[in-house]
């Protein structure tokens, strides 16, 4: 196929952008699918997208994209079948989301025949007891979603794309409320409730997949490089996958080798360092005090010294869920310890925070962060009542040099609810109850 002019590609561009806006004005599928035809042949998934992230650019809102946006996928219906699914050795993060897709496809079937089963006036126990283990099992598409949004999106968009992931973490979170929904109506017992609920979920869910197969994953195989597949891949375990287990075919560490420059030669190792230059060790200054083995190398913090070692399981050992943020709005740490509460991976270092959050809380995040950085507030705080028990407190603090100017944020998060709960008094050592 020869290759698109950039002319005829910003014909194309402003052709779809007016389809788009004139769907918005209330034109009907019907007549802009016959436009389409007219105006637009082989148009394909990344040009789709890139529409997508120039309206957004310009303006129009990002509420308005996710709203239209299955809209988008009915009128180019024709045009993206035209494009074929991807097709990754197994292993590889694409393949693993098509295998998702696959498993989410074949749940969703079965739960529909166990759904059937279920009689609104006189369901049995056992019906019920099959629909909701079907139910529960389902849920951990959002494990899916997550990786999605915590290794799949930050690659694309340090590649300027950003509209299309902003859009698509909407879809996410409309889903994750017709989850929700129908579990409350699952435990409520409304039958009648659920199998509406569940059709709006199902047809959600499959709207996505299509989304997925036919413009995100074409266009970030397209878009991303050999480095950053194997950086999604080393942190997706972090996230955890939807059912499956990612085959061990695509290797991240053979194909980073395979894609690195061939290695410089070794310098020559320099000279051993005189007396005073030696690194600090942890006892003070100097060597270490006894005198055997290499100096640590030490940081002076405002009280006392420690190793970088020290340090960072000092952190990891905290109670709590801790993430921070520079004075340039950049994620510059997260604390990869056992008291995790959000899903945090190695994609999000370096990432705006403002594209860590879902769209409809973005507004929040630039209230606090704007509220810190002109000194009118120092403390922010939330609590969450997550279904099962936990209850999550998250507070926001302001930090700040000696000279009182903002030098970035820190979030602290962690799950009271054990401590809610405590009563009267505990004075004597009880390992048992730790």
């Amino acid at each position: 196929m020869p290759k698109t002019s950039d002319s005829t590609r910003n014909e194309r561009q402003e052709a779809l952008k007016g389809i788009i806006k004139d769907l918005h004005a209330g034109a009907t599928v019907k007549d802009l699918r016959k436009r389409f035809a007219v105006l637009i042949k082989d148009t394909s998934a990344e040009e789709i997208a890139d529409m997508e992230n120039a309206l957004i650019q310009e303006g129009f809102p990002v509420e308005e994209i996710q709203r239209l946006c299955e809209v988008h996928a009915e009128v180019f219906d024709k045009s993206l079948r035209k494009a074929g699914k991807p097709s990754k050795i197994p292993g590889h993060p694409v393949h693993t989301y098509l295998e998702e897709n696959r498993e989410a496809r074949r749940r969703l079937k079965d739960m529909k025949r166990a759904l059937k089963k279920i009689k609104e006036n006189r369901p049995g126990d056992r019906e019920i007891e099959a629909f909701r283990e079907r139910f529960e099992a389902f849920r951990e598409i959002e494990k899916h979603y997550a990786r999605k949004e915590n290794q799949l999106f930050p690659p694309l968009e340090a590649t300027g794309f950003t509209g299309p992931t902003k859009v698509m973490w909407g879809k996410h979170d409309e889903i994750r409320a017709h989850l929700k929904s129908a579990a409350d109506l699952l435990a409520a017992g409304d039958w009648a409730g659920l199998k509406e609920r569940f059709g709006t979920l199902a047809s959600a869910v499959k709207k996505m997949m299509f989304l997925e197969e036919r413009i995100l994953f074409p266009t970030s195989a397209r878009k991303l490089k050999t480095s950053d597949w194997v950086r999604i891949k080393n942190g997706e375990p972090a996230i955890g996958y939807a059912w499956i287990k990612p085959s061990a075919v695509w290797d991240a560490r053979l194909a980073e080798s395979m894609s690195a420059p061939a290695a410089e030669p070794a310098p020559s190792a320099p000279a051993a360092p005189s007396r005073g230059a030696e690194k600090l060790s942890a006892g003070g200054e100097g060597p270490a005090a006894s005198g055997i083995g290499p100096a640590l190398e030490t940081i002076r913090l405002s009280q006392g010294r420690l190793t970088p070692e020290q340090i960072d399981l000092m952190l990891r050992r905290l109670p709590v869920d801790i993430t921070f943020v520079d004075e340039n709005d950049r994620v510059a740490y997260y604390s990869d310890g056992p008291e995790r509460i959000f899903p945090r991976s190695p994609e999000v270092i370096g990432r705006k925070v403002q594209n860590c959050h879902p769209p409809k809380s973005v507004h929040i995040v630039n209230e606090i962060v704007q509220a810190f950085k002109e000194g009118t507030n120092d403390v922010a705080e939330f609590w969450i009542q997550r279904e099962g028990g936990p209850f999550i407190h998250i507070r926001y603090f302001a930090v700040r040099d000696e000279a009182g100017s903002y030098r970035g944020t820190i979030e602290v998060s962690q799950d009271i609810a054990p401590l809610r709960a405590l009563q009267g008094e505990r004075r004597l050592l009880n390992w048992e109850m730790l």
